[in-house]
Parts: C-alpha cells; sequence; structure tokens
C-alpha cells in the first residue's frame, strides 16, 4: 500500500509540500502497522527509518537524513533549525521553524494534534506537536513568533491542524475543564457535557483552531479527522490505552511533515 497523506488546500502553494501522514504505506508490522516514525516506540528502528525515508522522499528530500523531528515533551519551546541534526541528538522541543530549502520538519502524533505552517512567500514553514498541554500552554503561537523571526509575516501564514483526536472521543475530567477555565472563561466553548457525571468532551481542534484565528494569520483551517475513531488509517494512544485497560505497552506514531523542496 502506497502512502496516503492528508493534506491541507491553505498549504498547497508553489514551493511548498507537506503531508499529514496516515499509518499507510510503511513497512513495519505488528500493532506499528505499517507508517510507524516514532524512534521512542518499540519498534525495530531500521523499520522506523526506512519508514521516515519513504515520507522525507515522498515530500522531495534526498533521504530520511534530511527529515528532522524534536524530542517531544509537551511544551512550547521551538527550534529554529539549519541543518539536521545528529540521531538521538534532537533538542527537547515541541515546535520546529526552518527556511532552509530541502529540509522537511515533521512532528510525530497519536492523539495530540500535529499543525504545520507556511508562509510561501517568504520561504518560511513551520510545524508543532500541541496536545492539551502544548495547546493551553501555546505552542501554536510560539511556532508562529520563531516564524516571523525568521522573516514570515502574519498575514501571509497559512495554517492547517490535521488529524488529532475528536471531541466524541475525547472525554476529561471536570479538573481538566476548570484548568481550561482558570486560563479562560471563554474556554468554555470547547466542552460539551460527558456521558459521565463528572466529566465532559473537549474539542481539542477547534480549540487550537481558535488560538490561531487570534494570531490573525493569513488563514487556518481544521481538517476534522479524528485519530481515535479511525483505525484503519490513524495511530491512536487513547485507543490502545482503552483496549488495554490502561497505559498501553507500547504504540506506532504518526507522522506530519513539510518542506520547502530544492
Amino acid at each position: 500500500m502506497s502512502l496516503a497523506p492528508l493534506t491541507a488546500s491553505l498549504l498547497d502553494r508553489p514551493g511548498v509540500r507537506h503531508g499529514f501522514f496516515t499509518r499507510q504505506g510503511g513497512v513495519s508490522t505488528g500493532i506499528y502497522a505499517s507508517l510507524n516514525a516514532g524512534f521512542g516506540s518499540k519498534d525495530d528502528p531500521a523499520a522506523v527509518a526506512e519508514n521516515r525515508d519513504r515520507v522525507a522522499k515522498f515530500l522531495g528530500a534526498s533521504g530520511g537524513a534530511q527529515l528532522v523531528t524534536g524530542y517531544q515533551v509537551h511544551s512550547k519551546a521551538v527550534a529554529t533549525v539549519t541543518v539536521p541534526w545528529a540521531p538521538g541528538a534532537a533538542p527537547q522541543v515541541d515546535g520546529l521553524v526552518t527556511k532552509q530549502r530541502g529540509l522537511v520538519l515533521g512532528v510525530l502524533s497519536a492523539d495530540c494534534a500535529p499543525l504545520l505552517f507556511a508562509d510561501a512567500d517568504a520561504g518560511v514553514i513551520g510545524a508543532c506537536h500541541a496536545g492539551w498541554r502544548g495547546a493551553l500552554g501555546g505552542v501554536a503561537q510560539a511556532t508562529v513568533e520563531a516564524m516571523v523571526a525568521q522573516g514570515a509575516k502574519r498575514n501571509r501564514i497559512a495554517a492547517a491542524i490535521g488529524p488529532c483526536i475528536g471531541a466524541a472521543s475525547y472525554e476529561v475530567s471536570d479538573e481538566f475543564v476548570a484548568t481550561f477555565m482558570d486560563a479562560d472563561p471563554a474556554n468554555m466553548d470547547f466542552f460539551e457535557p460527558g456521558a459521565r457525571d463528572g466529566h465532559a468532551q473537549f474539542d481539542l481542534g477547534n480549540y487550537l483552531l481558535r488560538q490561531l484565528e487570534k494570531l490573525r494569520l493569513g488563514a487556518a483551517e481544521l481538517l476534522g479527522a479524528d485519530t481515535l475513531a479511525d483505525p484503519d488509517r490513524f495511530f491512536s494512544y487513547r485507543r490502545e490505552t482503552l483496549a488495554n485497560g490502561g497505559a498501553p505497552a507500547d504504540y506506532g506514531r504518526l507522522i506530519s511533515a513539510i518542506c520547502l523542496p530544492e
């Protein structure tokens, strides 16, 4: 099966290539089948390397060594990338920015939201990983700021939020709701009553879309695909957690990536 990434119309610009890759088109097996891109998993590292190489080549890079991902820690830290770092030397960041052609920026996810950004006129791109902590902490905002520092203009930046856990699948506690309400009472817009007392359903994707709209970018969109609800296309940490009655032993990681082809 070939690679089958989702794409965002807003990022379909001359000189920019991107994809929100599904789990299809790789060489991994078992629970990692088939396009597992996470070296942090217990998958065969050679299979992960081949999967990442396929993604890089699909987007026009010369090989897997040109695909860069950070050591994601649910922060708002952003790295400006000029050259690929050595294997095992990735900084602890959740956002990446570059203006270097031929360098692919990637973020990993398995329910958290991947975001891709581009100012095609300036030749500046960005990517970030936003779980609820990163979303609340401002990783999307920090990524845009890092792009502006590299010459991008806010009103030219296009942004897209890729597949992530959907509101119907994302049950959270009342304590979780209170954390968002303490930050901004308007965040109640992104919660609906849950099926169980003391719980609610959280809309991570639209929360992030609101954050992007506040940044006054050129345009932003939410693809809206629910990772938990579509096991054929997406890995999902929460799906594995529910199936195992607790934290799973391991799970595959999706990759979303963007580059300025040489």
